[in-house]
This record gives C-alpha cells, sequence and structure tokens, in this order.
C-alpha cells in the first residue's frame, strides 16, 4: 500500500493530507497570508500522528496549480524542500482535477466542468470526464473570461459544474446550462491531491524534486491602477 503526504495551498484554504493504508487523514487552515506558516506543522502533525517518519512516505503530492501566484509557489517550494531532504518523488498534480476528483467523491460525477476564480475579471477552468481507470481531460485548463468558459457536451447529458467561479460571476453564469445545479464550495483540497497523486504514482509518474514546477496560466497578477479605472467606468 502506497503512503502518499499531499499538500494543497491554490486557494484561500491550505491543507495536507496522508494517504496510508487505503485511508486519507487531513489537516486545513483558512487563511492565505499563513500558508507558508501553517503548512510545515500540518505535516508534521499528520505524520505524528501516523507514528511515521517523512523518509517513510512512497511520494510527495502537492497541487500545482492553477491558482494563486503566491499559493501555488508555496506548495512547489514546500515540496521541493522536504522532497530533497527525503529523497522522494514528488506528483504534480492540477488543481481542476482535483476539483473533479472532490465531485466524483461527493456524488459519483463522471463528467465535470471545474472552474476556479482567478480574480480581474477571469476564471481557471477545465473539462474532465471519467472514464474506468481515471480521468480524461476533455478541455485542457485555460484561463478566460467567464463568457469564454465553452465545454463540450457531456457524454452522460449530465455536466456537473464547480468551484467558486461560478458564485464569484453569477451573473455571467447566469445563462449557462451548466451553472444549475452547480456545486461553487467544491474547491482543491490535499485529500484529492492525494488520491490523484496515488494514481500517478502506480503509473509511474513520479518526478525529481528539480522537476516540481508551478502550473501558471498567467503571467499577469493585478491590474495596474489605469486598468482597475477602466474596468470601473468604462
Amino acid at each position: 500500500m502506497q503512503t502518499i503526504l499531499a499538500i494543497e495551498t491554490s486557494t484561500e484554504l491550505a491543507s495536507a493530507a496522508l494517504l496510508r493504508d487505503g485511508q486519507v487523514t487531513t489537516r486545513e487552515s483558512a487563511g492565505v497570508q499563513t500558508h507558508s506558516l501553517a503548512i510545515l506543522p500540518m505535516v508534521q502533525d499528520l505524520l505524528a500522528e501516523a507514528g511515521i517518519s517523512l523518509a517513510q512516505c512512497d511520494a510527495l503530492a502537492f497541487g500545482v496549480g492553477p491558482g494563486s501566484f503566491t499559493g501555488v509557489r508555496t506548495a512547489c517550494g514546500i515540496v521541493q524542500g522536504l522532497a530533497f531532504g527525503a529523497d522522494l518523488p514528488v506528483l504534480p498534480v492540477v488543481t481542476l482535477a482535483a476539483m473533479a476528483q472532490a465531485c466524483r467523491d461527493l456524488n459519483g460525477a463522471g463528467e465535470v466542468l471545474a472552474v476556479l476564480d482567478a480574480r480581474m475579471g477571469e476564471v481557471y477552468w477545465a473539462q474532465y470526464r471519467f472514464a474506468g481507470d481515471g480521468w480524461q481531460v476533455i478541455a485542457e485548463p485555460a484561463l478566460s473570461a467567464p463568457s469564454q468558459v465553452l465545454p463540450l457536451p457531456a457524454q452522460s447529458g449530465v455536466l456537473q459544474a464547480c468551484g467558486n467561479g461560478l458564485a464569484a460571476y453569477a451573473e455571467a453564469f447566469s445563462a449557462a446550462p451548466f451553472a444549475a445545479g452547480g456545486l461553487p464550495a467544491v474547491m482543491p483540497s490535499a485529500r484529492q491531491i492525494a488520491q490523484l497523486g496515488s494514481v500517478a504514482l502506480a503509473q509511474g509518474g513520479g518526478l525529481s524534486a528539480v522537476q516540481a514546477q508551478p502550473l501558471y496560466l498567467r503571467n499577469k497578477v493585478a491590474l495596474t491602477t489605469a486598468e482597475r479605472a477602466a474596468k470601473v467606468n468604462p
């Protein structure tokens, strides 16, 4: 049985999880400003509760993005440091895929549209389909205006939408057919990062620590003063 330590800091909620003997134990901490301070104590707590050392883990999984610029850098940096120190492989997991897995855990969804608030009037989004042995990417992770979120029709006829982007831009999504029955509270979590990391490890997806790099879909992280004014006074 695999033992995988996972962390996720791409949103306002930081989380850590330990997958061991088929069971997942988690810790969470809210407040994006404290992620860099909160993650290591949570990791230490999980390992102490399990009675194991970091070196006894098989791999380290982390939310690679997209998400908060600072958050994904935090996860990447922490995982790199831990992996170098314990000589462990790393498993990058796309945060939007973790949201799809969270939907499946919640209600058995097989086709998922994950929509994450990217701020600045945009969202990160991707579409996934579960195909027996894992998730297929139907629409690759993208950054766009809410009006440009254009998922493909679900084979099953039911597309489960999720993520805080649905609530952040509720007016823009009000006419979208996928918005009805959406789950805006579903967000990336270390629990699903650990689950998907386990699948990746079984498929030989482990990387060296130096290969752990954030997934950025946006080069610009803030609007200029003029751009902010233009949004207020178009």
